[in-house]
């Protein structure tokens, strides 16, 4: 009876991976340091926040984009703006390419300073709002 519970238990968890793979597939972004004659040129005193996004969107990505806009109005007021870009709508924005987006990603960049907050941002904009908003606090204030 405990091996049957315990199956079930994984097999539960590993179907809950998956649907959450389907729907939401967050890929790192990495630094680019190659620059294209069609990237556009970057204030390096300014701090911006990117998400980049699909079309059709879960409650996870609509809460990403929700709390973080909150979080930087809050902390930053007007000083810190996050462009959502619809990557599918707007695929050929040179910004994909720049920094590599193939996946719902969140990005904070000042100059040639990149972090990628996505696996915060997924793992606790519905659940644990406060810590994703901490998180871009504390990532920001270190780009300053």
């Amino acid at each position: 009876m405990k091996q049957l519970a315990l199956i079930l238990l994984i097999s539960l968890g590993g179907g809950l991976l998956v649907a959450n793979a389907q729907c939401c597939k967050p890929q790192l972004a990495e630094k680019a340091n190659q620059q294209t004659a069609v990237t556009p040129q970057v204030d390096k005193s300014e701090v911006k926040a990117y998400y980049f996004h699909a079309t059709r969107r879960c409650a996870t990505c609509e809460a990403v984009e929700k709390v973080t806009r909150e979080a930087l109005k809050a902390y930053y007021g007007d000083q810190v703006k996050l462009q959502s870009i619809d990557r599918e709508k707007d695929n050929k924005n040179p910004l994909l390419k720049k920094y590599k987006v193939s996946g719902q990603t969140l990005l904070i960049v000042k100059g040639d300073q990149v972090e990628n907050l996505t696996n915060t941002a997924f793992l606790n904009a519905r659940t644990k709002p406060e810590k994703l908003k901490a998180k871009l606090k504390e990532t920001i204030d270190s780009m300053n």
